[in-house]
């Protein structure tokens, strides 16, 4: 480990989810943490895992997903070991995936510092992000608190969780969260500017969250807690299976961050988004002349605007006539819908499973 890195400092990447909303580009036998999705050679995994790579030695690093993802995971990061990959045998959001990490790491370092991640999302500014996590990582140093990420927010979005600062100060007590909120609300949310995005990245001590774990969340601290001799041994994958098949599945946010008294938020603005939708990928594209987002070649459009199009490589569209419409063309699906409908992909993809099978998923 080089001398500037902390020892203590651990990255642990949330990397299970099925990334249904980017359907049929992403699917539960590649989602979207494994794509490139911005035509770049890298997919979202390793980008996030360079990301951080400044921060945190590679031995350092976990990655928490699916056990159906495992080798894909090593694929992508060639630089962990097997050991440093947490398989979930079933999602249970993102409490759960927490606490696999949390209580692994006690048993490792009781005095490691997590920096907890989606394996997914974009930063454009990634020096400015990283000089923030430098910045908390200190202040927690000091502080027992559990820190949370927040963004200026540029517009009234539906689909982000919000935070409200207690105060002015660069680092501010929680005043509280709101998931998910209505148009309206979002922009009063907006104009008010005492609200913040919730960028779903958190950074904490090891002690500190497995204390709030088992204060607010007591039954996944008996379970995760009553198997710590089974961490890092052979006898871990049938023990987290059983403890998986017991605990309840509940967010982070929901289970601890809405409860807890020592939550703190640190705003910033790099250039962050999610990357959830279809929507968000196509705010963030480079778009032609009439704002449509396409591939640079073989994607001929007439009379089109304000649209999205995937293609295959080597697939030629000719698309005459579309208004804010999403086109998304694979190897065994075609799927176009307007950009406002697309909160129905989880509606689509239930009708072509219940159809045809999940062979689509």
């Amino acid at each position: 480990m080089p001398d500037f890195m902390d020892k203590n400092v651990y990255c642990v990447i949330m990397a299970g989810g099925g990334g249904a909303r980017l359907w049929p580009r992403s699917r539960r036998s590649m989602p979207k943490q494994f794509l490139d999705i911005f035509n770049t050679g890298k997919s979202f995994l390793r980008i996030t895992f360079e990301r951080f790579a400044k921060l945190v030695a590679p031995e350092n690093f976990l990655v928490v997903t699916n056990a159906g993802y495992k080798d894909l995971v090593l694929e992508h990061i060639p630089e962990l070991k097997e050991s440093q990959v947490l398989c979930e045998p079933i999602g249970r959001n993102t409490a759960p995936c927490i606490c696999y990490a949390a209580y692994t790491l006690r048993k490792q370092n009781p005095d490691a510092k997590m920096i907890v991640t989606p394996a997914d999302h974009i930063m454009l500014q990634e020096d400015e992000f990283r000089s923030i996590a430098a910045e908390l990582l200190e202040f927690i140093d000091s502080n027992d608190v559990l820190m949370t990420v927040g963004l200026t927010p540029t517009r009234p979005e539906t689909g982000y969780g919000y935070i409200q600062k207690s105060n002015s100060d660069t680092i501010s007590r929680v005043k509280c969260f709101t998931e998910k909120p209505n148009l309206e609300l979002a922009q009063t949310f907006v104009q008010c500017g005492e609200f913040f995005w919730n960028s779903g990245i958190f950074i904490w001590k090891v002690k500190d969250i497995i204390a709030a774990i088992e204060k607010y969340l007591p039954e996944h601290h008996t379970l995760f807690s009553g198997i710590s001799e089974a961490y890092g041994t052979a006898n871990e994958k049938s023990a987290i299976e059983q403890v998986f098949s017991q605990c309840r599945a509940i967010s982070i946010d929901y289970g601890v961050m809405e409860k807890a008294d020592n939550v703190y938020v640190r705003c910033g603005d790099f250039g962050w988004s999610d990357v959830g939708t279809w929507g968000s990928l196509y705010q963030l594209s480079r778009k032609d002349k009439y704002a449509n987002v396409k591939p640079e070649k073989g994607c001929f459009t007439y009379d089109t605007r304000n649209s999205i199009i995937s293609l295959p490589k080597e697939k030629v569209a000719v698309i005459n006539g579309l208004r804010d419409y999403i086109v998304v063309d694979t190897d065994d699906i075609l799927m176009i819908c307007p950009r406002e409908e697309e909160q129905h992909i989880r509606e689509y993809i239930d009708e072509v499973r219940f159809n045809l099978g999940d062979k689509h998923d």
